[in-house]
């Protein structure tokens, strides 16, 4: 509908825009300076600090890496190095120390007493050892021993002292003993000589047993035998 108002200008009264609609515009205007109120602070604000402190921590960071790649070299470093100490000591725990071996040997001939014990001597010393695991023996010692005294009992002592763990630890117990009276003669000293050999086989390198086969479970028995129990 046209609405015609024929009253003169000034008798005319103005049309006023309806105060909902001013209240929604300002509520706009206020909700979007609002907006871009805190858009700016985050822009300017937040987004500042955390870019500087994202520029302190690469710094941090940059000063770092250098350490990080030494620090990840010497562990390589270390790794070849314990991987070479396990090789060494694979390969010492299959040797044997013979000079310190022999040492123990002519410790246990000279502790015989003077012929209170024993009074033993050796001729022809010979030590073989194989690095082949699929030889029969992993060495041995063998050597002609000779005992000073019309008592064989004495070679019997000899051994036993031979079974001292310090020195046969490597070795597999020796043999009992046996000989031949080789030399009987008052005017020598001795009079009474023995001849036996001296064999010692060395220990093979342990290998790993079988793990025990696992038993099998019990079956449960079936309803009826349990009933038949009953």
């Amino acid at each position: 509908m046209i609405r015609i108002n024929l009253l003169p200008e000034e008798y005319r009264r103005k049309s006023k825009t309806p105060v909902r609609v001013l209240a929604a515009v300002c509520a706009g205007v206020s909700v979007n300076a609002l907006v871009a109120a805190w858009y700016g602070w985050l822009a300017f604000g937040v987004g500042a600090e955390v870019e500087s402190e994202a520029a302190v921590l690469q710094t941090e960071l940059d000063g770092l890496a250098p350490q990080v790649s030494y620090f990840r070299s010497l562990d390589a470093e270390k790794r070849r190095f314990a991987g070479r100490e396990e090789t060494l000591q694979g390969i010492t725990q299959t040797r044997i120390n013979w000079t310190a071996k022999i040492d123990q040997l002519v410790t246990i001939v000279n502790n015989g007493g003077e012929g209170q014990r024993h009074f033993v001597w050796l001729d022809d010393l010979n030590i073989q050892q194989s690095a082949d695991a699929r030889a029969k023996s992993a060495g041995s010692l063998r050597a002609q021993g000779h005992s000073g005294s019309e008592h064989f009992s004495q070679v019997a002592n000899f051994l036993d002292d031979i079974e001292d763990p310090a020195f046969l630890k490597e070795f597999l117990p020796p043999a009992p003993p046996e000989g031949t009276q080789a030399q009987v003669d008052r005017e020598l000293e001795p009079s009474v000589v023995w001849n036996f050999p001296l064999k010692l086989e060395l220990k093979g390198a342990d290998k790993p047993k079988p793990a025990p086969a696992k038993k099998p479970a019990p079956k449960p028995a079936d309803e009826g035998e349990q009933g038949g129990q009953k």
